[in-house]
């Protein structure tokens, strides 16, 4: 049985319909990469999956019971990095990935702030505070809130943007490691990340045109 699976899901959002009849399934360990061009309902589909947004019609399930019936359950055991980088400019990136540790459940919350920005290749930047940190680095540090305390599920729009190669490298790796623990990636991008042996699911397959038609 998979471990999360969606289907049938229709999404509106205002009066715009962006897809419909998308059905997708992903077993513990396994990865999902989101492929299509913008406007094609990348981003919503993984706020459909977080549970920031409801679908109009279809459902999401976890280990086959609907994530409908505990929507609180889901939103625990998910991490979603969106487009925006939530930092706050006035505390320092360790205070900032704390805050997220905290919120998470780790046991240390500031040990578990240091050993993700080390992971990710930037421990110097603990004591910076946001305002001063590069787009780069507060990428880095918004991707550190994944590492900083344990969730099964990884919704990541977008999570290259701004990151050089070896940023990149790493945040390969620490998908790899996630998903050799059972953990379950889902990654919206248009740029070359490796992702071995994930299953592609192209949005334009069940994108909506602004007529109600679907795209060609």
């Amino acid at each position: 049985m998979p471990l999360f699976a969606g289907t049938d899901l229709t999404c509106l959002r205002g009066e715009r319909l962006v897809f419909q009849d998308l059905s997708f399934s992903v077993e513990a360990g396994g990865a999902l990469v989101l492929l299509g061009p913008n406007g094609s309902g990348k981003s919503s589909l993984l706020r459909l999956m977080a549970g920031l947004l409801r679908p109009f019609a279809g459902g999401l399930s976890w280990d086959g019971a609907a994530v409908a019936d505990d929507p609180d359950l889901h939103r625990g055991r998910v991490h979603y990095v969106g487009h925006l980088d939530a930092v706050k400019p006035v505390l320092s990136a360790r205070e900032n990935l704390a805050f997220w540790a905290e919120m998470g459940g780790a046991a240390d919350p500031m040990a578990a702030a240091l050993a993700a920005l080390e992971r990710l290749g930037v421990p110097h930047i603990a004591d910076i505070p946001g305002r001063y940190l590069s787009a780069g680095q507060k990428r880095r540090l918004n991707l550190a809130r994944v590492l900083a305390a344990p969730a099964p599920l990884w919704l990541l729009d977008e999570p290259s943007v701004a990151l050089d190669r070896a940023g990149i490298g790493q945040l390969e790796a620490a998908i790899a490691e996630h998903r050799a623990g059972g953990g379950i990636v889902v990654v919206s991008t248009h740029a070359e990340i490796e992702v071995p042996e994930a299953d592609t699911l192209h949005m334009d397959d069940f994108a909506v045109g602004m007529d109600g038609s679907p795209l060609e």
